[in-house]
């Protein structure tokens, strides 16, 4: 099962995910100022920073959002990028939080799971329920592919309904991260843990252990380490009995050049961030 790549890589490369959520503003003025299209700047950006940390990280996470916005030459961007990821044996993860039910979520899954956006997981949003997520079973057992569920997700005001009261005085994230962990019973690999993962963010790390203690067979996608306040200290806590997921970091790593390295050598600066998140981890995991 896929899951069991990337765990594997989890493993070697200390859990870094690389987001590739590229924006104009990340760009080094070198490439800013040649004369081509800005998804051809976006193309030749994200295949710098590919080449140079392909080697160590454990997967690459793309925000299908930021290319969208450049319409359709930011969507063949978007592809282009998938594929390039792929062509370097590495697992991508596409961001494209779908959430839609039966017929809809199955053009979905066909979608983002073959042709031109074809990827290794997606994020999907659950919050409607199990025919939201159903139609990509098949995928997931036949065609190696994942899941990432949102269960608590990073953002300031995912409170207002992930952590309402139900009438058992549980929160909505519980029951949650407990249908998930039941949707993914059936997809566990030689790991231990399931294709069908969980989205929680760093940024509630008391919340973060107790859905940890719901979800036993779940791999996580935690967003919200660096900039949102999630921590290398917290990122150890979680991984205290093994490693359990991968921590994305977007513009951490691929905007850590800004204002240092405007050349062709920018991704040195690149490497080193991605460097200096494997030892804020590893100090607090010895």
């Amino acid at each position: 099962m896929v899951i069991d790549k990337l765990y594997e890589k989890a493993k070697k490369n200390t859990a870094v995910c690389l987001g590739l959520d590229t924006k104009e503003d990340f760009l080094p003025k070198y490439i800013q100022k040649k004369d081509m299209s800005l998804a051809e700047k976006y193309l030749e950006f994200n295949k710098k920073i590919i080449d140079a940390t392909k080697n160590d990280v454990a997967c690459y996470k793309v925000q299908i959002a930021c290319y969208e916005a450049l319409g359709l030459e930011g969507l063949k961007c978007y592809s282009k990028t998938l594929k390039y990821i792929k062509q370097t044996d590495n697992i991508v993860i596409a961001d494209v939080k779908r959430g839609d039910i039966s017929s809809t979520a199955q053009m979905y899954a066909t979608g983002h799971f073959s042709g031109d956006f074809e990827a290794d997981f997606i994020t999907v949003n659950t919050y409607m329920g199990e025919d939201a997520i159903s139609p990509y079973f098949d995928y997931v057992k036949n065609n190696e592919k994942g899941i990432f569920a949102l269960v608590k997700t990073s953002n300031k005001l995912g409170y207002q309904i992930q952590d309402l009261k139900c009438e058992d005085e549980s929160l909505v994230y519980e029951n949650m991260a407990k249908l998930v962990d039941k949707w993914g019973s059936d997809f566990i690999g030689k790991c231990g843990y399931s294709s069908i993962g969980a989205v929680v963010g760093l940024t509630y790390p008391k919340e973060f252990e107790k859905i940890k203690d719901i979800m036993k067979n779940t791999f996580f996608l935690i967003p919200g380490y660096g900039a949102q306040g999630g921590t290398g200290k917290d990122i150890a806590n979680i991984f205290k009995d093994g490693i359990c997921g991968v921590v994305n970091s977007s513009r951490g790593i691929i905007a850590s050049h800004k204002n240092k390295v405007e050349t062709e050598s920018f991704t040195d600066i690149t490497m080193k961030a991605v460097k200096d998140i494997k030892e804020d981890i590893n100090q607090w995991l010895k």
